[in-house]
This record gives C-alpha cells, structure tokens and sequence, in this order.
C-alpha cells in the first residue's frame, strides 16, 4: 500500500476513545492497553509423525489429472478420489493437500480456520500438460508429502505475538510486525499510523532489485510491514516470487496494493471492474486459498486500490477469512478490530472488495 491511508469508520464499544489533538484520531494510549497474546497456529492432525485427516496420499496408486475452466487449471486426484492439487494456468502458487492446520488469533477474533492446505510457489507458471514437464515432476516430489512452511505459515509468523526468527547472519527475519511507525504531524484527517514500510524496512537491510534499485530502510520503520509490504515479505522474499523495486520499474510483484491489482503478474479471478461501490465482484466462491484480494476503502485515494490481503480460507462458521497488516490492530491479523476479515456477507471488507488474483 502507498499513498495516503483508508479511513475507518468509528466502532462503538470498543474503547474509550481520546482525541490527539485536532486529529481526532485513536490516542498513542489505546495501544498500550491491549492486551498481549500469541496468535496459536498448531497442527491438529500430525500425530507422531503420520499425516492428518485429508492429509494426502502417498499416491502409489493410480492418480488422475484433469481440467476445470473460470479460471483454466488443472487438478490433480489420488486414488482414492480426493483432491491432491489444483494448478491454475498462468500461476505459480499452488494449492497442495497436506496435513491439518488451525490458525487462530484469540486476541483479535474467534474465528478460527482448520485447513488442509497448503499454499507453494512452483518454480514456473503452470500451463495445461505442465504435469509432463521434469521440473514440475522434481517440484512436486519434493513437496507433496512436506511439512516445511508455506505461504501460510510464513504469514503467521508476523502476528502480534510472533516469535522472532534469526537467520545465520543474525538478521531478524520473521517475528511480530508492526504496521508502521506512528503519525506524528497532527493533521486533521491523517491516519494513526504511517504507511510505506516495505520488507526491507522490517528487515533493516538494503535490498538490490532486479532493475538496479536498491531499497534503503529508513530506521523508524524497522520491525513494520504495510498491507502491501506484508504480501511482499510473504510471497516475495520468503517464497521468493519476483519483486519490482516500485509499481513501474523491474518485473515482478509491484510495491503497492494498486500495482498488484492492476499489473499483468497473475491470472485475475475476480476481474477489476471499476472501483465504486457497484463494482464490488460477487463469485466470491470462485477463490482460493493463497488468492491476493484487493480493496477500495478510501475515497481520498480516487480511482487507487489501497488495501491487499491474502485469502486464508474458511473458518468454523464457514465464513471466507483473509489475513491482512492492517492500522486498527498495528500488523497482521485476521481479526475483527476495525472490520471482521470475511469476504462474504456485508461485513466492511467484504463490502469494499473489489478484485482478485492468483500469483
């Protein structure tokens, strides 16, 4: 996300809210009184070792492979019928049947998504017959039985309460993200927090693009992701799809939720029509796990989507949940402060959705 950020509307009973000058905005003060907790992501079907409920096969047997179109893909049965993978045409991320999963975020919400998904980038863009091809044969050998994280996993391991990770180099790479540092100009009308931390800002690291750019962090966003640098973190330098240093410049996936929306990168599942309350899509089933999903929440921004989320799935009440950063609850979530993360119904994001794809 770039540019100036949405503006929410004011959710009654929450707290106590305190003006900060002429602002009106949400005093520094409410943050503090949040209570802390650690968002739980636990396997619930690997028990010593085997795989879960719906946790695949080991496809020894016959397995089939056939085709779906809106959009075009290919799905992938084992034996016994059940799905083991779906490749979508002109996409790198795959949806591959693994063991179970829950992820919760008790702080924030109750919904709660047990899911036998597992969200991979393959190492080129399916197309029909791709299944033929050796390195979607060494790909998938590699990765139809693992348990090492995807794009789910990395995603939860920014949320409020997240361990930090280290890598060799001692650089923190993963652990609870901020959404940006505070707004301290007072403005009437300006936002809590500021927006435009990239990856490489949370990271505290020059990063050289492709194009020749070299992304220099600025030391008071450190540890923080906005909606589009959380998507680029999690799918770009954690799961290593291509990133452009800006909306324009390079190849890749652009630096704001608008870039996303509108770049060729991608198959579109939920086409942009237009950004009014009218074009709001409505085959919202058409979705799937690992999906980007773009919003339009701000009339400040005029014809500029300004906010990106990731599709995670469905929760326990069989409502479709996102996991987004966002600037009510300081990083990411799949809570409800500031709106409920469902696609479905006439909640406030499902209202302002207005695009999708599949990287």
């Amino acid at each position: 996300m770039a540019g100036k950020k949405k503006s929410r509307p004011v959710v009654s009973g929450l707290v106590v809210l305190a003006l900060v000058g002429a602002s009106g905005y949400l005093t520094v003060e409410l943050r503090k009184q949040e209570a802390p907790g650690v968002t739980e992501v636990r396997d619930v079907g690997v028990l010593d070792g085997d795989r879960g409920s719906g946790g695949g096969s080991d496809d020894k047997g016959e397995v089939a492979w056939s085709r779906l179109e809106n959009p075009a893909r290919s799905v992938l049965r084992g034996a016994d019928g059940q799905i083991r993978g779906v490749f979508t045409d002109g996409a790198r991320t795959a949806t591959l049947t693994g063991p179970a999963r829950t992820f919760d975020e008790p702080t924030s919400t109750s919904s709660k998504v047990s899911t036998t998904d597992w969200v991979r980038l393959m190492p080129e863009p399916w197309e029909k017959g791709a299944e033929k091809e050796k390195w979607f044969e060494e790909w998938y050998a590699e990765y139809r039985d693992s348990k090492e994280d995807d794009l789910f996993a990395f995603a939860f391991q920014y949320v409020a309460g997240a361990p930090q990770k280290k890598d060799e180099q001692g650089v923190v790479y993963a652990g609870d993200a901020n959404f940006g540092p505070l707004n301290a100009s007072g403005a009437e009308g300006g936002d809590l927090r500021l927006e435009q931390s990239d990856f490489y800002d949370y990271l505290g690291l020059q990063y050289p693009f492709r194009d020749g750019v070299t992304g220099t962090p600025e030391a008071m966003r450190a540890r923080s992701l906005d909606c589009s640098g959380f998507i680029r973190m999690v799918l770009g330098y954690r799961a290593r799809y291509p990133l452009m240093s800006s909306d324009t410049s390079g190849d890749g996936l652009p630096r704001t939720a608008n870039g996303m929306a509108r770049s060729d990168q991608g198959v579109d599942i939920l086409p942009l029509t237009g950004v009014s309350a009218d074009d709001r899509p409505s085959a919202i089933d058409q979705l799937q796990p690992g999906d980007l999903v773009f919003f339009k929440l701000d009339a400040r921004t005029e014809e500029r989507l300004d906010h990106v989320g990731m599709v995670l799935g469905y929760d326990t009440e069989g409502h479709l949940i996102f996991v987004s950063s966002r600037e009510e609850v300081n990083g990411p979530t799949i809570g409800d402060i500031g709106g409920v993360s469902r696609l479905d119904g006439n909640g406030y994001y499902a209202k302002t959705l207005r695009s999708a794809k599949r990287m």
